[in-house]
């Protein structure tokens, strides 16, 4: 979802929210930062520390490659069709790190928005936002969330 659907989704969830006949008191708002919940979830770091070790052998074999091509003098050929070779499983490696990471993220994503729905209905909230230009502190929940995420298994 982009960043400019993602706010009309928000500016229309918000409307219709307001819009009904709810009372003031009685709706409530929450907020929840994604990045955090990627960089303190216990469930990212161990998605993290597996990638690492997905991918540690390959990254060697690349650094390897690449301090081998560097101390090398051969011929300018040997040269190009190494660096071209380097080149592309550089790319290779990339793409296939990207599309592990994406799978990892989503699967925190997906149990995160499990977590804030859990939340939600328990503290009987109206409405949860992930993005905003300014959140009043005392309605990010974010902290309950990774608290959940890192106590629930």
């Amino acid at each position: 979802m982009t960043y400019l659907s993602r706010h009309c989704l928000a500016l229309v969830l918000g409307t219709l929210a307001f819009g009904a006949q709810v009372q003031a008191q009685d709706f409530r708002v929450g907020f929840v930062n994604t990045d955090r919940i990627f960089r303190e979830a216990n469930t990212a770091k161990a998605a993290q520390v597996k990638l690492e070790q997905e991918f540690s052998r390959r990254e060697k074999e690349l650094n390897d490659m690449g301090t081998a091509l560097k101390k090398r003098g051969q011929r300018q050929k040997a040269l190009i069709d190494q660096d071209r070779e380097f080149q592309r499983k550089r790319r290779e490696f990339q793409e296939d790190l990207n599309a592990r990471k994406n799978e990892e993220l989503q699967q925190v994503l997906d149990r995160a928005n499990r977590v804030v729905r859990q939340v939600a209905e328990q503290e009987k909230y109206d409405l949860i936002l992930q993005e905003a230009v300014y959140i009043n502190p005392k309605h990010d929940i974010t902290d309950k969330v990774i608290r959940a995420l890192n106590t629930a298994r």
